[in-house]
């Protein structure tokens, strides 16, 4: 099962049957694998990665590290829970360090993410302290280079 979670995390658009013939099983196995973890929770969604730099320039990504105060009995989950019901807010996770949890937003511009952090994470009761970090070019994301090769301009003279 492992093998085969780590080809679709890696390689979604693979069929089942191309998935089969890398790990030595059926292709009903491999669909009913598949399934099986989608009905258990293992499989949370499929993802398609673009380089919005490519496409267009009304976007802004932001880190936000949050300083708070978990509840007792609770921890950090009801607080982790509100923020990531925020619709701007991408990704939620519990980090170590001088800072507890790691959200990651996307909106339209600086102003919005600094408008997000300062109306709405800052005067949470839990939000002890924030720390904005904005995204200015991504070079790998979830394993994938986003970098391209400088294609070398200068030509071949042959005498």
């Amino acid at each position: 099962m492992e093998k085969i979670l780590s080809i679709i995390e890696t390689q979604p658009m693979l069929t089942a049957a191309q998935i089969a013939a890398m790990v030595d099983r059926t292709e009903q196995e491999v669909v009913e694998i598949i399934e099986q973890c989608r009905r258990d929770g293992i499989i949370k969604g499929y993802r398609t990665l673009i380089d919005w730099d490519k496409v267009s320039t009304n976007h802004v990504k932001a880190l936000i590290e949050l300083r708070v105060s978990p509840k007792k009995g609770r921890g950090f989950e009801e607080i982790a829970q509100t923020v990531a019901s925020m619709p701007e807010v991408e990704a939620v996770t519990l980090i170590s360090g001088g800072y507890d949890l790691l959200v990651e937003i996307k909106a339209k511009s600086f102003q919005e993410i600094a408008m997000l952090v300062a109306k709405r994470l800052s005067p949470l009761d839990d939000v002890n302290g924030t720390k904005t970090n904005f995204v200015l070019r991504p070079y790998k994301v979830s394993g994938v280079p986003f970098i391209e090769e400088d294609k070398d301009e200068r030509g071949l003279n042959f005498l």
